[in-house]
């Protein structure tokens, strides 16, 4: 596999190609290798060639972490897991950045990096726990170079540009990739992220998924510019990419952690994507969003992109994608049958290692909830 790149050094706007077609005047840049149609197209600045085994491997990627992401989804209705934040729709920006990272980069994700972290080794059941309540996370993230989910919006940027400054004076040969979403672009700690990542010349690349949506907030209300043009604010370059063509994202992202880790210091990529389902479990998109948007987008799937591109060429027949699916099948079960076995968290434990010494405040908070547990022990018993 190999990535060229002339990206490393900043550059302004200008008019230019977009996926081999003229790019209007104003319009933002966007990298694209593979249009929706499942096209190869060049771009002038970034090129990737992959073998066949590594195309079917991305193919693989995505339908898996859809599958067990859409079991997941099925196992909070069902009562479960207590939440569940689904990926659908933005399997080719994770999946792509995911395996443009080297086994010695380090990645610090939100809580939607389901794709990252199958492409980091981290089982999905282990993801399932978390979500179940019964771990803090369940893998341990030296193992992967993979740290535990960041609920806290924008927090893990700024995680991120310490450990990135932190192996940059170790002198390492390794990068870090940070995610977040459009929303958490406009958090104070993103930018305090930018600034210190931008002044100490730190290896970190900036990933911001815009899947157009902070729950309920559009981009548009957020950002008079385009995402990727805030680094030039910072001094730093950044790059638009279409965030549901897989192999746009792969050879933009490893172009970026090849900027960062030789030294250029950070760079910022926008995977311009599209969140297909709710914000978590708990939203209803219904009530912001309208049918026809998703409609929109729903003809630029990213997984479907791939496939019409995989057929329309040869690499690969409807042995493999039987295949893959019969796989995607299998890990569904075996996701769901470790779910239903885990046991079902403690209640009262959500009051434990608050304060070392203990708390008035929380000893009574106990008492009251054990009560209100104990009605319903009450009400049972009373029929």
């Amino acid at each position: 596999m190999s990535v060229k790149s002339t990206a490393a050094k900043p550059r302004t706007p200008r008019t230019g190609t977009r996926g081999g077609a003229k790019r209007r005047e104003g319009e933002p840049e966007l990298v694209q290798l593979l249009t929706p149609e499942g096209e190869r197209v060049q771009h002038s600045e970034y090129s990737i060639d992959l073998s066949p085994e590594e195309l079917r491997g991305l193919y693989r990627d995505m339908v898996l972490t859809r599958r067990f992401d859409a079991e997941a989804t099925s196992l909070q209705r069902q009562g479960e897991l207590g939440l569940w934040a689904s990926l659908l729709g933005q399997e080719a920006a994770q999946i792509g950045s995911g395996r443009a990272t080297r086994p010695d980069d380090y990645v610090f994700p939100t809580y939607r990096e389901h794709g990252v972290a199958w492409c980091r080794g981290v089982d999905p059941v282990n993801l399932l726990g978390m979500f179940r309540g019964v771990n803090h996370g369940g893998w341990d993230p030296n193992e992967n170079n993979f740290h535990l989910y960041t609920i806290v919006i924008g927090s893990q940027t700024l995680h991120a540009t310490g450990y990135a400054m932190g192996i940059s004076k170790d002198g390492a040969d390794s990068a870090v990739i940070a995610y977040f979403g459009d929303g958490a672009s406009s958090q104070g700690d993103v930018a305090e992220a930018f600034t210190f990542a931008a002044v100490y010349n730190a290896p970190v690349v900036f990933f911001c998924q815009n899947n157009q949506w902070a729950i309920s907030e559009p981009t548009e209300k957020q950002s008079r510019v385009p995402i990727y043009q805030r680094a030039a604010g910072f001094g730093f370059p950044g790059v638009r990419v279409d965030g549901n063509d897989v192999l746009a994202v792969l050879a933009v992202t490893r172009a970026a952690l090849e900027h960062a880790r030789s030294g250029q210091g950070p760079m910022l990529v926008e995977a311009f994507t599209y969140r297909m389902g709710a914000h978590t479990t708990s939203d209803d998109p219904t009530r912001y969003r309208l049918d026809e948007e998703r409609e929109q987008w729903e003809h630029k799937d990213p997984i479907l992109r791939l496939r019409s591109y995989l057929e329309k060429d040869g690499i690969a027949d409807e042995a493999f994608f039987a295949g893959v699916e019969a796989e995607s099948e299998a890990l569904g079960k075996r996701v769901r049958e470790a779910v239903r076995a885990m046991p079902d968290p403690d209640p009262m434990s959500i009051f434990e290692n608050i304060y070392a010494d203990g708390h008035a405040l929380v000893d009574e908070e106990r008492a009251q909830f054990a009560e209100y547990q104990a009605s319903f022990a009450d009400s049972t018993e009373g029929h």
